[in-house]
């Protein structure tokens, strides 16, 4: 199941996804993008940068609203970020989904809670070279899928999601209806894979921005309700895990205890590098807080959307935690709270290999791709990383793989088109000059050269008005009218142009297509002169012919005369006359 991908023909070929993609899990197939699963770990980047907001994602609304339909118990767990997203107080997010019609509403900062216990006991239990918290989803597809190896480090605890769907479904029974809501659609996955591959803990997980959709769709204006209190409240060291360096906080002592080095990343890339530095052995004796997300959860994938920055919900999130009772104490706790905290519940979990088949290019492989792409020569590697990939090495390597498409590099599909117009420009026999805002020649090509007998670089820069009259193209530049099919004489050129001449706005600049017809009016006029020669030569035919006719009508009457009298003397000797 893709549970996050973009909107089909939405793409616009900027390639800002891919670029944003750390472990470059976006496929290009007939200039759409779309993500891989098996390739993808979640962090849910991708969609918030792309401009055209194609984004896709598994929404989990219409299966809460059957729940609440049907008559289910069902129960929020709120991740404590929402102090983070929200911009009224937590009394008055609570009011508002009780009256959506949840019936009880804890912070999943209580499954962070129990997390923090079980991590103390696993470090007190357990010695080996390093730790990797296990509370991102996101992080954790990354270990999986692109560093197997790192896996032995991971500590097997229940994400706080995770823990407090178990502590949820173990107070109030295993038919009742958990809902999580955060900033993160990797949960999703994570619910999902947990239900198929173990148990049902978290029925559905809507994001902070699905909730503020539906208060919208219900009209429940938050900031004119009246506050409500949670059904249950998480200490401060559970409410602490979205913030960075939030688990190391709650977990200090016993670091200390055990003398191990503090590591708190967020970021795609700076869990990139870690991980690569752990890969290669030079980090040893670590308690590593690893979180995909640039500033832990509160700076999660759908932060840009709020008006907000970081820094001010840092702020708020760090102002609500500040209101928590400090840590643990069973003495200070109230009977809910010990019945929660001494419940008998199996935190542990797994993790393993995930990762994929991928197909490995040879060297020939390599250069014929290079070579389709117009990279010839290394000189032709440009390594701009426009197409999303920073090297054109890199890029070949996803073509092979069917990752990415040859006209995806900028550059070469430029290239290409230049040398298309530019052997189409230069090639025609018409004269074509471009003409700026200024009247000045902008480009002529080699055909109008030719005729005006001038070259590029001696006439670019210069007033058209030095090679032609400029009367029509300053009316098209200022009327924005093309003229089109205008003959137009220059004799010191010894050319009779058919003109074309339009107006790009874009560009601001005039363009002028002349066909010289000086050879075709040339051989019009002898074709004229032809034809009245041959009328005239048929006039003197006809004339001639008339002549001999009647020279031939007069002979013949002399000789009809002569003959007749010579006739009528032969009738009178046969006579006897």
């Amino acid at each position: 199941m893709n549970y996050i991908n973009f909107s089909k023909a939405s793409c616009k070929n900027c390639y800002k996804c891919l670029r944003s993609c750390p472990v470059k899990a976006i496929r290009f197939k007939n200039q759409q993008a779309e993500i891989v699963e098996e390739r993808c770990i979640a962090c849910g980047h991708c969609l918030e940068v792309c401009p055209q907001n194609a984004r896709e994602i598994i929404n989990d609304l219409d299966i809460v609203k059957g729940a609440l339909i049907s008559g289910k118990k069902v129960i929020v767990s709120i991740a404590p970020s929402f102090m983070g997203y929200m911009n009224v107080e937590e009394g008055k997010v609570v009011a508002g989904l009780k009256k959506i019609g949840f019936t009880t509403i804890e912070e999943t900062a209580i499954g962070a809670d129990a997390v923090t216990r079980y991590y103390k006991e696993y470090l007190q239990k357990n010695n080996i070279e390093n730790y990797i918290t296990t509370a991102c989803p996101s992080a954790n597809y990354m270990i999986e899928k692109y560093y197997p190896g790192l896996i032995k480090y991971m500590i097997p605890i229940d994400s706080p999601m995770i823990a407090h769907g178990k502590i949820l479904k173990s107070i109030y029974g295993s038919d009742c209806f958990i809902v999580f809501i955060g900033p993160c659609a990797a949960k999703k996955i994570e619910a999902d894979e947990y239900r198929e591959n173990i148990k049902d803990v978290i029925d559905a997980v809507l994001t902070f921005d699905e909730i503020k959709m539906w208060l919208q769709e219900k009209n429940i204006d938050l900031n004119s309700i009246k506050s409500e209190k949670f059904n249950k409240n998480s200490f401060k060291q559970g409410a602490g895990f979205p913030v960075k360096g939030g688990i190391i906080k709650a977990l200090e002592d016993v670091i200390d205890e055990k003398s191990l080095e503090t590591i708190s990343v967020s970021g795609t890339n700076n869990c990139i590098k870690i991980f690569e530095s752990m890969k290669k052995g030079n980090i040893k004796g670590a308690f590593i807080e690893i979180n995909v997300c640039e500033g832990s959860c509160v700076g999660g994938p759908n932060s840009t959307k709020y008006e907000d920055d970081y820094y001010t919900r840092l702020h708020k999130v760090k102002e609500y935690i500040k209101r928590k009772k400090k840590s643990i104490n069973l003495q200070e706790c109230s009977n809910e709270e010990l019945n929660t905290l001494e419940l008998e519940i199996d935190f542990s979990t797994s993790f393993r290999d995930k990762t994929f088949k991928d197909r490995i290019p040879s060297e020939e492989d390599i250069r014929r791709i290079m070579n389709e792409m117009g990279k010839f020569e290394s000189e032709d590697e440009l390594n701009c990383g426009v197409c999303g990939y920073n090297t054109c090495r890199k890029k070949a390597e996803a073509i092979f793989k069917g990752m990415a498409e040859t006209d995806m590099c900028l550059h070469f599909m430029r290239s290409k088109a230049e040398s298309l117009s530019n052997v189409i420009v230069e090639s025609t026999e018409s004269s074509i000059i471009l003409v700026d805002r200024d009247m000045k020649i902008k480009e002529i090509n080699p055909a109008a050269q030719e005729v005006f007998m001038v070259k590029s670089e001696n006439i670019k820069g210069k007033p058209v008005s030095l090679l032609m009259r400029d009367e029509d193209i300053r009316r098209v530049k200022e009327t924005g009218k093309s003229i089109i099919g205008k003959k137009d004489a220059y004799p010191q050129y010894n050319a009779v142009f058919i003109k074309n001449i339009v107006y790009l706005p874009k560009q601001n600049v005039v363009l002028v297509s002349m066909i010289n017809v000086v050879e075709s009016e040339m051989q019009r006029k002898e074709l004229i002169k032809v034809k009245e020669n041959t009328l005239n030569v048929a006039q003197e035919v006809i004339e001639k012919q008339m002549r001999v006719a009647q020279e031939i009508a007069g002979l013949l009457g002399e000789t009809t005369a002569e003959t007749k009298v010579i006739l009528n003397k032969l009738r009178k000797v046969v006579a006897g006359e």
